[in-house]
């Protein structure tokens, strides 16, 4: 009995860390696929962020002949001042849609973000409880999903990169321009 008192502590403790240890072999979230990759974007209709400008309706999604991104941003996100040129990279695309989501940000904050790092966008809407975040199932900002011509989500990203456009954002892009 006395060695049953010292063998479990130790048993339980090598479980522990074969737990621990197959938990590391998970991808971290920025990693993980979205579950909408091959489905439509959510209809998902938020205000704009100015008055006067358009929101976001289920429609701005499916455009004939062009490929929309749509970038989850907030201004007190420190990654998303990075992605910035990312971004004004991709706006500069033939064919190519950038509509905003300003995630659970004050109007003010967010204009002032546009305002001193530009703005790339088409349209801004404005999510300021984050329930939009929640139909698209982001896990944190700044997330980036492409859509192709017909509302289907065909790429999704976690924040921009210089070599993440080359290698990953540019070829989604591309494969969901194919899919006309």
């Amino acid at each position: 009995m006395k060695r049953l008192a010292y063998i479990l502590p130790v048993l339980g403790f090598f479980a522990l860390a074969v737990f621990l240890f197959a938990s590391l072999k998970t991808p971290p979230p920025a990693a993980m696929r979205s579950a909408l990759i091959g489905k439509p974007a959510p209809a998902t209709t938020l205000p704009p962020l100015d008055p006067g400008q358009a929101g976001l309706v289920p429609g701005n999604f499916a455009a004939k002949g062009q490929v929309t991104i749509v970038n989850v941003f907030a201004s007190w996100c420190i990654p998303c001042r990075e992605e910035a040129p990312a971004l004004a990279r991709l706006a500069r695309i033939r064919g190519l849609r950038l509509i905003g989501i300003a995630y659970k940000d004050k109007p003010d904050a967010a204009r002032a973000f546009l305002a001193q790092y530009g703005n790339p966008f088409e349209t801004v809407a404005l999510d300021a409880d984050g329930r939009a975040g929640i139909d698209w199932g982001i896990s944190g900002v700044p997330e980036s999903f492409v859509i192709d011509s017909h509302g289907i989500v065909r790429g999704h990203f976690g924040p921009l990169t210089e070599t993440g456009l080359l290698v990953d954002v540019l070829p989604a892009i591309a494969l969901a321009a194919a899919r006309r």
